[in-house]
């Protein structure tokens, strides 16, 4: 089986080549990075691990690595003595892990090949395997375990469209389980899940969410006004940030936004795609539509490059969660079409009001908990003008919300520090 899934691998991993080649020829893009991801490393690249113990987290993307800052300033405290090595599988996940100062080493995931996989442990030599959320790649957890190397998932959850996909392969899927040390769920149904799949329950635990231990350090000092300031803000305007929206979402927004200021609004966009590499795509729909805007890495760092009526176009990675800091009002995508959602709890972290659509599937609990604390409002896509032009006018109201939202963070705080005494036991052994 292994060598079929190896085969299957390599096929991939071969087609994929050409593609990275023409966008290194085209751009100079991703020479490190498809050489690390067959586990061949420059010179002197992973100097930074000689003589130190290593833990290996691996985060597949953005959102995985943002809701893993808390557990790596975590392990970083209980552990100072360890290099942390970070693994990601996309360029976004990657760009964002290079600014974590506790990181010692960024480097690309590897395919999931057997011979590529047992040389990348052969020269990190992990301690120690961490995996967030629910990545689990057969070949890392096996070779992996024939080294001796204790794995763990952490923040795992089993979402409502992966279940019974998972279901379907459990007779597969219940050894690979099994060779983990220990698996930290999010909620008592995630835990319920994986068991059904096949865990062994003593191996299970449920540590809550990591992304209820986010800081916002660097971010929270600052004003709103400094914020707009530095982007470009209109400094008398309303200001909505429609952030990690996806095809078909930004033509909803749009549209709420062209309505609502028909209806007199004095209001400034931001648009964030959840992915930058949209944002020419997107910026030709707002050049067809009309729209003023302004793309972030065109700013000139002038103050008021931008008026009532206009958009910001953020085709950075990183900035967003700033951003939210000048916002008065948050939409989180990937919530109106059916992708499954994304962290609303970002917003709430800077104490802002927020919406998001139906499409909340990977996050299921936090939606609803940040519901029931009144600390945002889920709608169709009907409801989105009328949604932020009830909040937009009514500041009290945007206000609670928001502080709704800081204390629902600090309520359900305490993952990170559950999850590390996980780590802490399986270290000692």
């Amino acid at each position: 089986m292994y060598l079929l899934y190896d085969l299957i691998w390599l096929a991939g991993a071969m087609a994929l080549v050409p593609w990275y080649l023409l966008r290194r020829f085209c751009g100079g893009k991703n020479r490190q990075g498809l050489r690390e991801r067959f586990g061949w490393y420059a010179p002197g690249r992973l100097e930074v691990l000689q003589g130190r113990p290593v833990l290996w987290l691996h985060a597949v993307s953005v959102g995985e690595t943002r809701a893993a800052v808390s557990l790596i300033r975590g392990l970083k405290k209980s552990f100072p003595e360890h290099a942390l090595v970070l693994t990601n599988v996309t360029e976004t996940g990657h760009a964002v892990a290079q600014d974590i100062p506790e990181i010692d080493l960024c480097l690309f995931f590897p395919f999931d090949i057997s011979w590529a996989v047992r040389r990348v442990l052969r020269q990190v030599r992990p301690d120690i395997v961490v995996i967030v959320e629910t990545e689990i790649w057969p070949n890392l957890v096996r070779c992996s375990q024939q080294a001796g190397i204790p794995l763990v998932l952490v923040n795992g959850r089993i979402s409502d469209r992966s279940f019974p996909r998972y279901r379907k392969v459990r007779r597969f899927l219940q050894p690979v389980l099994n060779r983990f040390a220990c698996l930290c769920m999010q909620t008592e149904q995630d835990g319920q899940r994986i068991l059904t799949l096949g865990a062994l329950p003593e191996r299970v635990s449920v540590t809550g969410n990591l992304k209820f231990d986010m800081s916002c350090d660097g971010i929270s000092s600052l004003t709103t006004e400094s914020v707009r300031a530095a982007y470009g803000l209109p400094a008398d305007s309303l200001v909505l940030v429609a952030g990690s929206t996806h095809p078909g979402e930004e033509e909803l927004v749009l549209d709420a936004f062209v309505e609502l200021r028909a209806q007199g609004v004095e209001l400034c966009m931001v648009l964030a795609p959840r992915h930058p590499g949209r944002a020419h795509e997107v910026g030709q729909l707002l050049t067809l539509r009309g729209f003023n805007w302004v793309a972030r890495t065109s700013l000139d760092g002038s103050t008021g490059a931008l008026k009532a009526g206009d958009v910001l176009l953020v085709d950075t990675v990183g900035e967003l969660l700033k951003l939210y800091a000048a916002a008065d009002a948050v939409f989180v995508g990937g919530s109106l079409v059916p992708v499954g959602g994304h962290n609303v709890l970002e917003a709430a972290l800077l104490k802002k009001p927020v919406l998001f659509g139906p499409h909340m599937e990977n996050f299921r609990e936090i939606a609803r908990l940040v519901v029931d604390a009144g600390a945002g409002k889920q709608i169709r896509s009907t409801e989105l003008t009328s949604e932020l032009e009830a909040m937009l006018h009514d500041p009290e109201t945007m206000q609670a919300m928001g502080l709704a939202g800081y204390n629902l963070l600090h309520q359900h705080a305490g993952a990170t520090e559950r999850t590390v005494s996980h780590i802490q036991r399986l270290l000692d052994n």
